[in-house]
């Protein structure tokens, strides 16, 4: 159930202005359960859970740098696939970083917004997907987005990091 208050976190607004700023939508829907995993995300909006564009993070074992890459929600990341696009190792990145380098909790990671430098890589397979449901700063909170607004996301980069289901 969307949640009456709509009191904004200050993560939540910054999602809000960066949007507003790229020109994209801004209409941001808070629920008062959680949409912190794609599964709970889909099922308090309504949409299938290919739909959620989920958001991990990882560290660069050499950099140190922050990889942010958005995938299907129905999607694995392949790890070795993510090496090679990169450059270097990766480890998944713990609440600490995510939250030093982004700005935000794990479980409300947003494609925009973030209070430091972020690597932001889409896996190709969200452009299949339309509409798209992201997180917007917080647990709770997502936006809708079409495929063709990943492109206003400054320096993104489309990858194939799709972990490919293996066949019976």
């Amino acid at each position: 159930m969307m949640s009456d208050t709509r009191k904004r976190t200050n993560s939540v607004g910054r999602v809000v202005q960066t949007l507003q700023r790229l020109g994209m939508p801004a209409d941001v829907v808070e629920f008062d359960e959680s949409t912190r995993s794609s599964a709970e995300a889909a099922a308090a909006i309504g949409c299938e859970v290919a739909q959620i564009a989920k958001s991990i993070v990882f560290r660069g074992k050499q950099s140190g740098r922050c990889i942010l890459v958005i995938a299907s929600g129905a999607d694995r990341i392949d790890e070795k696939k993510l090496r090679t696009e990169i450059g270097e190792g990766v480890s998944r990145a713990d609440a600490d970083f995510v939250r030093e380098r982004t700005g935000f909790a794990i479980g409300g990671v947003a494609p925009v917004g973030h209070v430091g430098e972020v690597c932001v890589l889409v896996d190709r397979r969200l452009w299949d997907m339309d509409p798209i449901w992201a997180a917007a700063g917080a647990p709770n909170a997502v936006f809708r987005l079409s495929a063709d607004d990943l492109h206003r996301i400054p320096d993104i980069r489309v990858v194939d990091v799709r972990q490919v289901p293996v066949s019976a």
